[in-house]
């Protein structure tokens, strides 16, 4: 609020204490000096009783109206009942003599802050009756023509307060409006401060589980891929040294040493790409189709198992996360085959359908019930459980079909993400 409301709003709240008093004062003394128009002494008394009970009221009234100070200008039972009794005493001194129409118009000053609602209305009426009454010289009406003059104006009086009042209200609630946008906006910029502030706590809490998260992940997947890469590795070259271990003769002993050299060159060269950015070394100059078509080579030279490769569809170059999930999955399926289902035809298969990439990988071995599954890698490895991670983690799936001397058939379904 500027000085310059505050200053109006001084002078408002003067005018409304003390008011009353001059109005009052001013029917009194006019009352006095015409004193031919109350008859007899009872109506001097009379008219004496009531000024003194208007000013007692008044003084109530002004007390009440400080206490209430805080609470504002709106309408109460008090106030109500004020300005009850006092229209009813400005009633009774104007039927005394009619200059008493002064105090009267009091009711005029302050109707919208003491009377609630549709009851203002009647309040204005009222007052209009005795304001009315003073005007036309006096109350009651003596014959139909002081009739006929009081009743137009009364309602040219009620008309004019309530036109007035209307007015009032309306320029009222166009000073409300600006004040209650106001409030609105600091309730709402209060809210969204919070709503902030509860974001960038949430964002924070948000950042920490990311991190965590993705800790945990890189963990899962550097472990995943030093087993698909140099634990591999070391155990083909084991297997090649217990070979030359048993060698009959000193060819076959240095073709399974040569074997070995070759699987260490390689398990090298994935340790150190691994090192550098976890990419099989396979994919660094070739693309998946041709990268599994030498892994699958390999293998089946180093297994002594015969394998196949086939393409099916319109290959396509493949994003480097499709590329390496899809052939760590790949190598982990020949390893099974090597290790575990003594199989003797292995056929892998590579399928472009549209907006997805399978790999199926067959083996005609001794196959097992994969409901013993868990059971198997609880004992140590990733295996099976590592190729799915590995497909989830791109939003593809893998399954797993396999019967006890049936043989075992993988396959993981992955989205065909093209190369950037």
């Amino acid at each position: 609020m500027t000085a310059a409301d505050t200053q109006i709003e001084r002078r408002w709240e003067q005018l409304h204490s003390l008011g009353p008093y001059g109005l009052l004062v001013t029917g009194a003394v006019l009352s006095a000096i015409a004193a031919d128009m109350m008859d007899g002494v009872g109506e001097w008394y009379a008219a004496a009783v009531l000024v003194a009970a208007a000013f007692a009221l008044q003084l109530w009234w002004n007390r009440t109206r400080h206490r209430r100070a805080n609470r504002g200008r709106s309408p109460s039972r008090a106030g109500t009942a004020y300005y009850v009794v006092r229209w009813a005493i400005a009633f009774a001194l104007t039927w005394i003599n009619p200059l008493f129409g002064f105090y009267a118009a009091t009711g005029l000053m302050d109707a919208d802050e003491l009377i609630p609602g549709m009851w203002r209305r009647l309040g204005l009426f009222v007052t209009a009756v005795t304001l009315a009454g003073s005007q036309m010289g006096g109350l009651p009406p003596k014959n139909g023509g002081q009739w006929a003059a009081f009743a137009g104006l009364l309602v040219a009086n009620f008309g004019l307060q309530t036109v007035v009042a209307h007015l009032t209200e309306q320029e009222e609630r166009r000073s409300l409006d600006p004040a209650a946008t106001i409030a609105e906006l600091e309730r709402a910029n209060t809210a969204l401060q919070q709503a902030l502030d509860e974001n960038a706590a949430l964002h924070a809490q948000l950042l920490v589980q990311a991190r965590e998260a993705g800790v945990a992940d890189e963990r899962r997947r550097l472990a995943a891929e030093i087993h698909d890469t140099i634990a591999q590795g070391l155990t083909g070259i084991i297997a090649q040294l217990q070979v030359v271990a048993n060698a009959p003769d000193l060819p076959t002993a240095r073709t399974h040493l040569d074997r070995a050299s070759a699987l260490a060159r390689h398990s090298l060269g994935e340790a150190r790409r691994s090192v550098h950015n976890l990419a099989p070394v396979a994919l660094a100059n070739d693309p998946l189709p041709e990268a599994l078509k030498g892994t699958v080579a390999d293998w089946a030279e180093r297994a002594d198992i015969r394998a196949e490769f086939t393409v099916t569809g319109t290959a396509e170059q493949l994003h480097d996360e499709v590329s390496a999930t899809l052939l760590r999955i790949a190598q982990e399926a020949l390893s099974n085959a090597s290790r575990h289902a003594r199989a003797t035809r292995v056929g892998v298969t590579l399928s472009f359908l549209g907006d997805e990439v399978i790999l199926d990988i067959r083996d005609d071995g001794q196959g097992f019930d994969p409901l013993t599954v868990p059971e198997r890698t609880r004992t140590g490895g990733f295996g099976l459980d590592g190729m799915r991670v590995r497909a989830e983690r791109i939003a593809g799936s893998f399954t797993v079909e396999s019967e006890p001397g049936h043989g075992t058939a993988v396959s993981a379904r992955v989205p065909l993400v093209r190369h950037e």
